[in-house]
């Protein structure tokens, strides 16, 4: 069972790998993360994820998806 500092790590996952949260935050996930192995490899494998999101070919949508993406989210073209 997970304890309270592991929910905690993982609800502030993507604020803390994007380097968002807080120096005291940060630093409170770092010292759980030295004796949490589960934790540790959540996170090792959350930055694998997006290095390997990041080495991938950028895709372009289909104009037509676009499109229909943007008027179903009512949004307009910048």
């Amino acid at each position: 069972m997970a304890s309270d500092m592991c929910m905690h790590l993982l609800h502030e996952l993507s604020d803390f790998l994007d380097g968002e949260v807080a120096a005291a935050t940060c630093a409170e996930i770092e010292r759980h993360l030295a004796d949490c192995e589960n934790c540790r490899v959540v996170v090792d494998t959350m930055r694998k994820t997006i290095m390997l999101y990041h080495e991938l070919p950028r895709q372009s949508m289909p104009e037509a998806a676009r499109e229909r993406l943007y008027k179903s989210l009512n949004l307009s073209e910048f």
